[in-house]
């Protein structure tokens, strides 16, 4: 697994996500991923320490969850579906297909599905599960992108976008059903 350099400090999850984690599932999951949208992180962590990060762009709309916003819901989610596995670096998705197309290395004007898809589920329902703001109906995703050169900045249309070394080594550390918090 590619490591990033991690910062000591304060524990990754604030106490109202840990509290609606431990209503939800009796505890904190031992494995779970974190996206810090304030600093465009997302970190594994494993019995509460965080095990490795990775730069990451969330939606240049903010956060919220209503559908048709744009915006990178928030709350606790799961993997739902990974696509992709072995498609080399840099294939084009579309509709969650493989087009057989790979990125030609340009930046596009729009940000390209590339490489692996980690789609999400919501699981707080009234948060990002229900009618206009499901998070698995608006295909929210962790994904490559084109835009390889703005991550770490807000770029997305809600999704999670990742360089593609990065989500590959994400995919294949993690499970169908390994919980995401989004905060």
């Amino acid at each position: 697994m590619k490591k990033h350099a991690l910062k000591p400090g304060r524990p990754p999850l604030r106490s109202a996500i840990r509290r609606r984690l431990e209503a939800r599932f009796g505890s904190v999951p031992a494995r779970l991923l974190l996206v810090n949208v304030a600093r465009q992180r997302l970190s594994i962590i494993e019995n509460g320490i965080p095990v490795a990060s990775y730069p990451v762009s969330t939606s240049q709309f903010g956060v919220g969850s209503r559908e048709g916003s744009f915006m990178t819901p928030p709350g606790i989610h799961r993997v739902a579906e990974k696509i992709g596995a072995g498609a080399p670096p840099g294939r084009i998705f579309r509709d969650r297909l493989d087009t057989g197309e790979n990125w030609d290395g340009r930046s596009h004007a729009d940000n390209l599905i590339l490489t692996r898809i980690i789609r999400l589920e919501g699981c707080e329902e009234g948060i990002n599960r229900g009618p206009g703001i499901d998070s698995y109906e608006r295909f929210i995703y962790i994904h490559g992108t084109d835009k390889e050169d703005r991550i770490g900045t807000p770029l997305s249309h809600g999704c999670v976008c990742m360089k593609n070394d990065d989500i590959i080594s994400l995919f294949d550390s993690i499970e169908a059903g390994t919980i995401v918090v989004i905060d």
